[in-house]
């Protein structure tokens, strides 16, 4: 009947193709502002050959470390990891400490980066013995200037509380913000010679990979 009296009626007819035409392009610009938002939100990364942004923290050990001035000595390695309850973390932090000499051979060292509070840490530094210097992010400042800090999903927040993991208690102030756990070379000059950058967290630079760059 609703059809009968449209077809019946020119005037109502164009009304409702009007309408539902205005529907279907309010519904294309919603989902194109959500998937800007989105975008906007995604972590990318620096590039090779972009100027590392120099920053100053406070390692596990209380000393103060430098970009600007550890590059006046050498290459340096810089890592972001998420936290001591992330195992894939745990794995590349070893492997870097078991295989230092193949950086630091090459007059090079490593600084590595977490938004974790300073007593997971020190965790950290005793699950994988890591003897070069790890600073907490508590700003996440370092993370934000390289690009590489996301806010996780409530949903996902949810499913890793049922695991014993709440960031709000792992990383402080700074709660459910995670870097992505890239790798950037950075050369005496201060410009990135090197970048692994995964969204993937299972996915880590080898420190052989590393090295080659150095």
């Amino acid at each position: 009947m609703w059809m009968i009296f449209l077809v019946s009626n020119p005037l109502t007819l164009r009304l409702f193709w009007k309408i539902t035409i205005m529907k279907q392009l309010i519904s294309i610009l919603l989902l194109f502002i959500a998937s800007s938002a989105i975008a906007q939100t995604e972590p990318t990364g620096l590039k090779v050959g972009d100027k590392a942004p120099m920053f100053i923290g406070t390692d596990q050990n209380g000393q103060q470390f430098s970009l600007q001035e550890a590059l006046k000595k050498g290459n340096v390695v810089l890592m972001f990891y998420r936290g001591q309850w992330c195992p894939y973390c745990n794995k590349q932090m070893s492997q870097m400490n078991d295989s230092l000499s193949s950086i630091t051979d090459k007059g090079a060292r490593v600084i590595a980066v977490s938004p974790e509070v300073q007593d997971n840490v020190k965790k950290t530094i005793e699950k994988t013995k890591a003897s070069f210097p790890v600073i907490s992010d508590v700003k996440m400042q370092i993370m934000k200037d390289y690009k590489v800090n996301f806010s996780v999903p409530q949903a996902t927040q949810d499913r890793y509380k049922n695991f014993g993991i709440d960031f709000s208690i792992a990383n402080g102030e700074n709660g459910a913000n995670l870097p992505v756990p890239a790798t950037y070379v950075i050369g005496t000059d201060g410009t990135i010679k090197y970048v692994f950058f995964n969204p993937d967290y299972r996915k880590r630079a080898s420190v052989k990979e590393i090295a080659a760059y150095l």
